[in-house]
């Protein structure tokens, strides 16, 4: 019987029982026999003599102390445990391990001829015997043996050494001055193509700039080196931080786990974040790409500089630079937009995540695989609650406290208290009663009611604070919240409280509170948590003229945008009604004729546009819902679309010929293009000689984000001509692997009795490859995501389809294994027959006799 994996709690931390003041490292590369030496300078943190260091997956070669041979240990399947120590010693360490056969893509693994590695959150225990854990820095040099066909071999820092050897083979020594944690090591060795530019710091510093991709995509690399310069620039800019080695290195690897990897001064990225041009990228995957070149550029400081003692405060690196990701792209370009995708990602995974088995902290108190940590809560939340500090204290003194904070810390391996008691010496705010944030389970509920008084000309404003049920916070937080009035005409009114103007921020510290507005001449229409202010669920009884008031007259993009969404969600609910009682299901005259409206006029950003006549997705439509009524919200999401396309004709039509787009990348062409493709959309379903012709002519464009918005419309429509489409896309692409990606997502959101068969014989393309995550991630990670109707089959084909290929992932990948699995998790919140074959995947995945890890966490918790 398999031995349960034992949970790890925060409360039982423990510093470590060594430091290490150095540790030089040795590979002499071999796919199935790589020798790796280690040589550290030990030094113990008390009197003990025994030491215990974290290894997997290894074949111990040797063990010498102090240059003498040592065989005084014991070697386990994850330690080794050495005894008879003294205080100050050095330990080397000779071992074996085989890259090639290593999928798990965690430590050192060999894919298509390149050497690589993950050490993030514990793979460096796959490479060497060592204290793999946060709190233990130290200065890294590292020597790369290879042989010439792999001319580039990489490590973190500066390079200080290379050379020839007598065997025909060549070396790399490099140093890295900043001490850091083994999860921060990297190594790579290949042939690239490469990308060269440099930064002169503000400080008048040179930093060379390399970008490292896979032969033959060197014309996909500009963008990603542009976006880089523009980080650092940015971070010196914002933040006063300038970059502090002499080179920074980009490397782009098709097989890899995340999206991409912070380690000091040699960036890992997922090929997906860094190759880009206009033939194979489109609009979306540039604005991603920038974003996470400046995610992990900024994590120098943010996670390197100073990073955290144990995982438990994974938050305090990841949501601070996801805060400082979302700022950079909002800088840069659309605030109200980048807003937008924050709150999706917040409204439809994290929200869900909240009210599921896996619902958890900001901080964990526990946790049993670390790879499970990596979650929308500890990123996404984590970054809202950085966004509400930075609320509170204001753009002065949250500078301060950062500069604070690098002054106390900077080299050190610090908690998430560390960090707020930087932001609270430095702005003398008391933040005690907002630390609770992070140890907060759950969306708080806040329940708004409001009054006019037409005798005082005043406007209550009442607020209440409701916790989740599994929060072990249940005494009040600290919220800011956002409040916009509207008078009829559709004008701010000042917020006047006590006589005096006040900010639109409303600190909410106690269950409930009333704040009175004075001279309110009419009654007002209030936009609530104005640019969604705080993570929580406002329950609130708008009417729907009211969110169309807002739709057409708030100050804030993201509030229209909001508002567009609270409506939809008023006729789902609607909806659900009509078709439980067999009625016809339509959208409001009211909504059709505000989208048609927008669609004339065409003020403002077109790409604001789009997004407000767009029908929300099922994840974010399910969020409304204790039980998910999976048919109804299929067909309510089909009628209203359908209710857009048909009634809204004429002004899509002029939205989309109106539209002119140039090519290029600047903010403008690219709204255009984005509300083009969302009027195609809707067109196609509709579609006339003319709307057929667009497509067509859209279908032939060298721009991939209108090529493929074409062959999206027409797959969506299932027009005649959308398989002969489908099928030149593949005959065109197949020799670009991420452009496939799209075609992978694309044919996985197909419907109809054959959609799984037609699915599962994609397994058989000779661009798939389930060894792959992002081949996996594409068709499979979509069809559960993206295909409501099929996943959800009432027959468990779709939970069987995803089940299988999760019992393949665990023997191959338990970390993406894990992360795939998600989907399963809402079981509970489905009818009885669906969650019930939900389940039964669920148990086959417990049965397994060599469950990861990864897995097993998940899986007990989702059936616990």
């Amino acid at each position: 019987m398999q031995t349960k994996p034992q949970a790890k709690y925060l409360k039982d931390y423990q510093g470590p029982s060594h430091q290490v003041a150095s540790l030089e490292l040795t590979f002499d590369l071999h796919p199935t026999k790589t020798n790796v030496k280690a040589k550290a300078r030990y030094t113990a943190t008390d009197e003990q003599t025994s030491l215990r260091l974290d290894g997997v997956d290894l074949n111990l070669l040797s063990v010498s102390v102090d240059g003498q041979p040592f065989e005084q240990y014991e070697c386990t399947h994850e330690h080794l445990l050495l005894s008879g120590l003294p205080k100050d010693f050095e330990l080397e360490i000779e071992t074996e391990i085989s890259p090639q056969t290593n999928t798990s893509l965690e430590g050192l693994y060999l894919s298509g001829g390149t050497y690589c590695t993950q050490c993030e959150a514990e793979g460096f225990r796959k490479i060497t015997y060592f204290l793999d854990r946060p709190d233990v820095l130290t200065i890294y040099t590292v020597t790369v043996i290879g042989q010439q066909s792999m001319p580039h071999l990489l490590s973190n820092g500066n390079q200080i050494e290379s050379g020839q050897l007598a065997d025909g083979r060549h070396f790399a020594k490099w140093h890295d001055p900043f001490k850091k944690p083994s999860y921060l090591f990297a190594l790579v060795a290949g042939d690239f193509d490469l990308l060269e530019d440099e930064f002169i710091t503000r400080s008048g510093r040179k930093v060379d700039l390399v970008l490292f991709v896979d032969k033959g995509n060197l014309t996909k690399a500009p963008h990603a080196m542009a976006s880089l310069k523009r980080a650092m620039e940015w971070d010196e800019k914002r933040f006063g931080l300038e970059y502090d080695l002499d080179i920074y290195m980009i490397v782009a690897v098709d097989f890899f786990n995340m999206g991409a990897m912070e380690n000091k001064g040699l960036n890992v990225f997922n090929s997906s974040c860094v190759l880009a041009n206009q033939q194979t990228a489109t609009d979306r995957d540039y604005h991603t790409i920038e974003s996470i070149v400046g995610h992990e550029y900024f994590h120098n400081w943010t996670g390197n500089r100073v990073t955290c003692r144990d995982w438990f405060q994974l938050s305090l690196k990841e949501g601070l630079t996801v805060f400082r990701d979302q700022e950079f792209s909002s800088d840069l370009g659309s605030r109200g937009l980048n807003r937008i995708d924050a709150v999706m990602a917040m409204r439809t995974h994290q929200f869900a995540e909240d009210v599921g088995p896996m619902a958890h902290s900001i901080r964990p108190d526990k946790v049993i695989e670390m790879n499970n940590f990596y979650t929308v809560t500890v990123y996404n939340k984590g970054a809202e609650v950085i966004r509400m500090m930075h609320t509170i204290l204001g753009e002065e003194n949250f500078q301060k406290g950062m500069q604070l904070y690098f002054e106390r810390h900077d080299g050190c391996a610090v908690t998430c208290d560390d960090f707020v008691a930087a932001m609270q010496d430095a702005s003398n705010v008391d933040l005690s009663q907002f630390k609770l944030w992070y140890e907060q389970i759950g969306t708080p509920m806040l329940t708004v009611e409001t009054e006019y008084r037409a005798q005082s000309n005043t406007y209550a404003c009442s607020i209440k604070q409701k916790h989740a049920q599994n929060d072990p916070i249940q005494s009040p937080l600290h919220i800011p919240f956002a409040i916009e009035l509207l008078d009829k005409s559709g004008h701010a009114l000042p917020l006047i409280v006590n006589g005096e103007r006040v900010s639109k921020v409303i600190d909410v510290t106690q269950e409930q509170q009333t704040v009175v507005f004075e001279r309110i001449p009419e009654r007002p229409v209030a936009v609530l948590l104005e640019d969604f202010s705080a993570p929580v669920l406002v329950k609130y009884d708008y009417h729907l003229s009211e969110l169309i008031h807002i739709i057409a007259h708030a100050s804030s993009d993201y509030a229209r945008w909001e508002a567009a969404q609270q409506a939809f969600q008023l006729e789902v609910f609607k909806g659900v009604e009509q078709f439980n009682s067999g009625s016809d299901i339509t959208l409001a005259s009211e909504l059709l004729d505000t989208f048609s409206m927008l669609l004339r006029d065409r003020r403002g950003d077109l790409a604001l546009l789009a997004e407000l006549i767009r029908v929300p997705s099922f994840d974010t439509l399910s969020s409304c819902f204790e039980q998910t009524p999976v048919d109804a919200l299929n067909t309510c999401i089909k009628r209203f679309e359908r209710n857009i396309a048909s009634q809204l004709v004429e002004p899509l039509k002029q939205a989309f010929e109106a539209c002119e787009e140039s090519g290029e990348l600047t903010h403008d062409a690219v709204s255009a293009r984005a509300l083009k493709n969302v009027c195609l959309y809707y067109l196609a379903m509709v579609a006339d000689d003319k709307v057929t012709k667009w497509i067509d002519n859209q279908s032939e464009s060298d721009n991939m984000t209108l090529k493929f918005g074409a062959l999206k419309a027409a797959f969506n429509a299932q027009l005649p001509t959308a398989e002969d489409a489908m099928a030149n896309f593949d005959s065109q692409w197949r020799h670009d692997l991420l452009v496939m990606d799209k075609w992978f997502a694309l044919q996985a959101t197909q419907i109809g009795e054959q959609a799984i068969a037609k699915i599962k014989s994609l397994y058989e393309h000779p661009c798939f490859d389930k060894s792959n995550p992002n081949r996996v991630r594409a068709l499979i990670g979509s069809f559960a995501r993206n295909n409501p109707e099929e996943f959800h089959r009432i027959d468990g084909e779709g939970y069987k389809l995803l089940g299988d290929l999760l019992i393949e992932l665990n023997a191959i990948n338990p970390q993406n294994a894990s992360r795939m699995l998600t989907p399963f998790m809402s079981w509970k919140r489905l009818d009885e027959q669906r969650s019930k074959l939900m389940r039964a995947q669920l148990e086959r995945l417990s049965q397994l006799t060599d469950l990861s890890d990864d897995l097993f966490e998940k899986v007990e918790k989702a059936l616990g």
